[in-house]
């Protein structure tokens, strides 16, 4: 029997361009086991992408903001006080960097996404003295709170799908994936992981991307059949 997946989307189920690969939808699909996706966007996003895929909607958003499974839905952190900070950064000449209408953070409910281009000193002032957390994901900034994180997010999921966080196996390429392999049972970072993420992993990929991702679930599967 396959283990469960806590899978990241950006980076991990994604081509060097940015894109999903088609690949990744049937490796999706497949997997005889919950498939957990994980990610840093806003909460339809990997809902979304479950509908596409054609698996059941178990999904964690926001970094850990956000976290749906069987239909149970739950929130965590502080969104007023993200607000606030983010008010005040823009006060102070920040600028969250999204041109025209920002779909970044249009359904984003209990963090926000800052473009990699605006001024991080300004930005992690903020969060210092609004208490909340800076996350670099590799694709933008984040502000949340310190008590949401993608790992604290899974241990509730795994509670509700009748399993222990450790039965999971995690890929990821950021640091917000670190949360996620502290508490599940095996961690795969890909090749193109920042410094954080390949530190916190069990293993380090040979390949990025999907790419990478498919190898780890090749030899989880692999060793599952060896094992049975």
């Amino acid at each position: 029997m396959v283990p469960p997946l806590a899978l990241d989307i950006d980076g991990t189920l994604t081509t060097p361009e940015h894109t999903i690969a088609p690949r990744a939808f049937s490796l999706l699909a497949g997997w005889e086991a919950p498939v957990v996706l994980a990610t840093g966007k806003a909460f339809p996003y990997p809902v979304a992408l479950c509908q596409f895929a054609g698996i059941p909607e178990r999904v964690i958003a926001e970094n850990g903001g956000v976290a749906l499974a069987d239909g149970q839905l739950e929130y965590a952190g502080d969104p007023e006080r993200v607000d606030a900070a983010i008010e005040a950064f823009e006060e102070r000449g920040g600028d969250l960097g999204w041109d025209g209408v920002d779909t970044i953070n249009r359904w984003r409910e209990t963090e926000v996404a800052v473009r990699r281009t605006a001024d991080e000193a300004l930005l992690r002032g903020v969060a210092a003295e609004f208490d909340l957390q800076f996350v670099d994901s590799g694709y933008a900034y984040h502000l949340k709170s310190a008590d949401a994180s993608k790992g604290a997010a899974l241990t509730g999921v795994a509670e509700t799908l009748g399993y222990e966080p450790s039965d999971f196996v995690a890929v990821g390429d950021s640091e917000n994936d670190a949360s996620t392999f502290e508490v599940v049972g095996e961690s795969y970072a890909v090749a193109n992981a920042d410094e954080t993420a390949s530190a916190a992993a069990d293993h380090v990929l040979d390949r990025g991307y999907v790419d990478g991702t498919l190898d780890a679930l090749r030899a989880v599967r692999e060793r599952a059949v060896d094992d049975a």
